[in-house]
């Protein structure tokens, strides 16, 4: 489960598939971020094709909060499957997510009650596979500075936790990284200090990424 008290939106970090086995049925659940209620759609459309061999191919997704929740049964008897799927995503601490797990009917019979929990179960084993983060907002930099200062740039990014972008060497050694707020100043001012005042340091745009919440258990 995410940790409800980060600060930003907490969704999914990457896309995961788990697969579990409940009497001989394959449940296969597979989860991924998303942005919107079209890129949810588009990746059910994108497992319903891929997986079209499937007895089932139930989904779910929770967006903005709850403000857009969707879900289906794809054939299941009702309430055993789709519910029980979306339930997974609105308990699980996040929001913006799609979840779609495919049955591969194994020849028993579970019920409505085995049913929702096996596939409460590939939900939330998908889900906690894709690892949780935070939207948060980062600002792109590019910093110009002479060949003979480069090594001191790359130890002091290196020490503030940001990676170099891209880097390109012509007659000055160009820099590209993003970073979070409270490190452009010192960044800024490193860089004015380490080249005398002759490098240069812009300000390219501000973009939302993810970054990855780490479990402190």
């Amino acid at each position: 489960m995410a940790d409800i008290n980060v600060s930003g939106r907490v969704t999914l970090y990457k896309r995961a598939e788990v697969e579990i086995i409940e009497k001989k049925s394959r449940f296969i659940g597979r989860a991924t971020p998303v942005r919107s209620e079209a890129e949810a759609a588009e990746f059910v459309s994108e497992m319903k094709k891929k997986y079209a061999d499937a007895t089932h191919n139930v989904y779910a997704y929770y967006i903005n909060g709850g403000a857009v929740a969707r879900c289906s049964d794809d054939g299941e008897p009702q309430g055993s499957s789709g519910y029980p799927t979306l339930n997974a995503l609105k308990t699980c601490g996040a929001s913006d997510l799609c979840v779609v797990v495919t049955r591969y009917f194994g020849g028993t019979l579970l019920g409505t009650a085995g049913l929702a929990r096996a596939y409460a179960a590939a939900a939330r084993a998908a889900i906690e596979a894709a690892g949780f983060a935070v939207y948060e907002k980062f600002t792109v930099v590019m910093i110009e500075i002479g060949y003979s200062e480069y090594q001191k740039l790359t130890v002091l990014l290196k020490n503030e936790g940001i990676p170099e972008e891209d880097t390109d060497f012509g007659e000055f050694v160009t820099v590209t990284c993003a970073m979070m707020d409270d490190k452009l100043e010192k960044i800024a001012s490193s860089v004015r200090d380490m080249t005398g005042g002759k490098g240069k340091f812009e300000i390219i745009c501000e973009e939302e990424r993810l970054r990855p919440l780490v479990d402190k258990k």
